[in-house]
């Protein structure tokens, strides 16, 4: 009796612990975002944040733009034919411009970023943290956030909105090749459409997300690599690989949670 009484929902138990490590994970997350920001302007360091500017964004251009021109491909032939059986054809402008760059544009290109650069992002600091080169910074007496958080994140808040709207340019142009040059839609229209409709609202917001996005993933990826040792279901080289794909299926949670937030206080 008194044992039912000391615990009376034992199952209640993994819960509670599970739901504190998450609080846990977001202090230790928000502290660790908010030094590697503050460090962003104590110190210069343009030429490292150059440098994760050409690896985040410069180098993942080619695979936003592709992924781009292929999803306004494909809304062009799908919304083409779903606007025709309404009589609204002349809409096929205005409706793929405000899905790219209110809702596809941001999205897409902050789930390829994350697939491409922010895994590695993850890896590299992870093998630095394992081959204790963090640990050899501290004895130089550099600070870890700064020489190697700091300049990602910056990096990541600069290429994020400059690949969307490279993303929402072509994806406009994918949909035109495909209701226009391939299905016939009226090319005046097409064009029309988007100046009328399309305001700097849509615009504005489109950017905000993607701003979001990019403080969300830089610091995911980086705190998952930087805590890597940390962790207590691996361990060495094993560890990083959990590490990686923690932080890429973390990622890609928070920017669709994170967008449905965002669009809330947008609309």
């Amino acid at each position: 009796m008194n044992r039912i009484n000391r615990y009376p929902l034992p199952f209640f138990h993994p819960l509670g612990r599970g739901l504190m490590k998450i609080i846990d994970d977001l202090g230790a997350a928000a502290i660790f975002l908010s030094i590697a920001v503050v460090n962003i302007f104590r110190r210069k360091q343009l030429r490292e944040i150059m440098q994760q500017v050409y690896y985040i964004g410069a180098r993942s251009s080619s695979i936003v733009m592709l992924i781009g021109l292929f999803t306004g491909m494909v809304l062009g032939l799908q919304l083409y034919h779903t606007l025709t059986k309404v009589g609204s054809a002349g809409f096929l402008g205005s409706v793929i411009a405000l899905s790219l760059i209110r809702e596809l544009g941001p999205v897409l290109t902050a789930i390829m970023i994350t697939a491409r650069a922010g895994s590695a992002m993850t890896a590299e600091i992870g093998i630095l943290r394992i081959s204790e080169q963090i640990d050899a910074l501290y004895t130089m007496r550099i600070d870890p956030l700064r020489y190697l958080i700091s300049p990602r994140m910056a990096a990541a808040i600069v290429s994020f909105p400059l690949l969307t709207a490279f993303f929402d340019l072509v994806g406009i142009m994918g949909g035109y090749l495909t209701g226009v040059v391939l299905l016939g839609a009226d090319k005046g229209s097409y064009i029309n459409r988007i100046h009328t409709y399309v305001d700097i609202v849509d615009i504005r917001g489109g950017f905000i997300k993607s701003l979001v996005f990019a403080v969300l993933v830089a610091t995911t990826c980086c705190y998952h690599g930087y805590f890597t040792h940390l962790r207590t279901d691996s361990y060495g080289a094993k560890s990083v690989s959990v590490s990686t794909t923690s932080a890429v299926v973390t990622s890609c949670v928070m920017i669709l949670i994170s967008d449905y937030v965002v669009t809330s206080f947008l609309m």
